[in-house]
């Protein structure tokens, strides 16, 4: 179908999901430093938290699933519009939502209705905003099933320490899940529109000692973390999606470069925490394969474990999995020889 490029019709500003909901009309003090569009999002997503909104977000297949049932074709309720991603009437939600939303320039006409271009996600009573379903864009931004596991990975794992640095940081789930713990972040990425995402988690969190910095692995910083978080994309992806591109015949290249870049700039005792996945042959561990020797170059300890024996197994209907069993979800927690007290 043609997309409907036609402006909205006019909305009411009492026009309300449901009766007595009010719009906050001051900017909340911990949004300093963001733009118009990134303030607008902010302010939605403190609106949504006020209204008692969550939504734990699943894998596209089961999205896709649970968006065929024809009970659930257009959007009723906040969770609908925003966990959900269906399109919407516009006196479906109040006119200051729909005013942030065009602030924000996340809301599309389609169909004849209007769609929220991101989603917000909810885990442990935070809120993160994230690309709408479906993610088909090359700089869409990703959160699922992997977001909720690494978070509990690292936040399990994971010591206190003066610099922490996430790597490839997307929405910033793991480092914001890790913020409070933390005299200093560096949430890191290739793709803009994560960086500005992760600004405004980060703001809707509160944490002001977090700073987003445009980075491919470790180049654009300049210090030696004594923590490095990952949660690199291991799948070969058609698209060449950042969120989900490895790299590589079986996505194997991005991860490896983590391990052997933050290997070589951790500070001295420093740990590398990585969730990722590893394409299975014939019962071995190419990814595990490649980054032993790397890891035995700087003397490392390390802990590498199978955490989930099989994820994205619609992937092995791919020709680039035509000889891989299985990929199954891993963790590597790696320390670097040397003085654990740098650690606060």
């Amino acid at each position: 179908m043609r997309e409907d490029t036609s402006p909205p019709e006019p909305v009411a500003p009492g026009d309300l999901l449901t009766a007595g909901n009010a719009m906050p009309q001051a900017c909340c003090a911990e949004r300093s430093g963001l733009d118009a569009r990134q303030q607008a999002l902010a302010e939605l997503g403190r609106w949504l938290l006020d209204e008692g909104y969550s939504f734990t977000t699943v894998t596209p297949a089961t999205h896709a699933r649970v968006n065929a049932r024809p009970a659930d074709v257009n959007g009723d309720s906040l969770r609908d519009i925003f966990g959900w991603s269906r399109g919407f009437q516009p006196g479906t939600l109040p006119g200051r939502v729909l005013q942030l939303l065009r602030g924000a320039d996340e809301l599309v006409p389609r169909y004849g209705q209007w769609f929220s271009a991101v989603r917000f996600s909810t885990l442990d009573g935070r809120l993160y905003v994230h690309s709408a379903y479906p993610t088909c864009g090359s700089d869409a931004v990703f959160f699922g099933p992997d977001s909720y596991r690494f978070a509990a990975f690292v936040a399990a794992t994971v010591p206190p320490a003066r610099l922490m640095v996430d790597i490839g940081c997307g929405s910033g789930v793991g480092g914001l899940q890790l913020a409070g713990r933390m005299d200093r972040v560096i949430l890191g990425d290739i793709n803009p529109k994560a960086l500005r995402y992760a600004q405004v988690n980060a703001a809707m969190g509160g944490w002001p000692h977090v700073e987003c910095v445009a980075s491919d692995i470790l180049d654009g910083v300049a210090e030696a973390p004594e923590v490095i978080i990952a949660n690199p994309p291991y799948l070969v992806d058609a698209l060449a999606r950042t969120y989900r591109n490895g790299c590589g015949p079986l996505g194997l290249e991005l991860g490896v470069r983590i391990v052997r870049d933050a290997m070589s700039r951790l500070a001295p005792g420093g740990m590398l925490a990585m969730y990722s996945g590893a394409p299975i042959i014939a019962g071995r561990d190419p990814l595990l394969a490649e980054i032993e020797p790397l890891l035995a170059a700087h003397h490392a300890s390390y802990s590498y474990q199978e955490i989930d024996p099989d994820v994205f197994g619609e992937e092995l209907e791919s020709s680039a999995y035509a000889k891989v069993d299985r990929i199954a979800a891993v963790t590597l927690v790696a320390v670097k020889p040397g003085n654990l007290e740098t650690w606060s």
